[in-house]
């Protein structure tokens, strides 16, 4: 069977090389048409509020920062799930939006309300 091959092929020089080309020539142009990215992005629609208030304690950063502001978030559209860490003046509130929401809602609701 592989000598049947080879023997064509020697024989057959023009088909083999047009084939070859023809090949190489659908290769070039199936990678230029692949979205090719080095690392995907698998994380989900997410929007952190990360407040500092050095002065505040870590019951009071909940108190007066953590929690207005998880309330507030909260009746936005689209969200999923909402997580937050307080510590000696550190807040931090993570919004998980829906996958079909896109980037560009998400970030600018937070900035505006």
């Amino acid at each position: 069977m592989i000598n049947n091959i080879i023997r064509y092929s020697v024989r057959n020089k023009l088909i083999i090389g047009l084939l070859t080309i023809a090949l190489a020539a659908w290769g070039t142009y199936s990678l230029t048409q692949v979205s090719i990215d080095a690392v995907p992005d698998i994380t989900n629609n997410q929007v952190r509020v990360i407040t500092t208030s050095p002065n505040l304690a870590t019951q009071e950063v909940e108190q007066f920062i953590t929690f207005p502001v998880e309330l507030a978030m909260a009746n936005l559209p689209g969200v999923v799930e909402m997580r937050s860490v307080s510590k000696l003046g550190l807040s931090i509130v993570t919004i998980v939006f829906e996958e079909d929401m896109g980037t560009y809602l998400p970030g600018n609701w937070s900035q505006n309300s």
